[in-house]
């Protein structure tokens, strides 16, 4: 079996918290992988959707002090 070459380093409420995480980490030298985990609909028909952030292994400790900050 194949070992996983990405971990997961945090997830986003939104596609734009992702969004600005994922620039953050790129510009660190960091490449990201974001995963939509499921949509959901609120009262004002708004969708909540949660991401997950995925970053290279080798990256996962760079990443993870780099977003302390959030």
């Amino acid at each position: 079996m194949d070992e996983m070459k990405y971990e997961k380093v945090g997830e986003a409420n939104n596609r734009a918290e992702a969004d600005v995480i994922e620039s953050f980490l790129e510009a660190e030298g960091i490449d990201v992988e974001l995963i939509e985990e499921s949509v959901s609909y609120t009262s004002y028909a708004v969708p909540m959707v949660r991401i997950q952030i995925f970053v290279p292994i080798e990256n996962i400790e760079q990443a993870r002090e780099l977003l302390k900050s959030f």
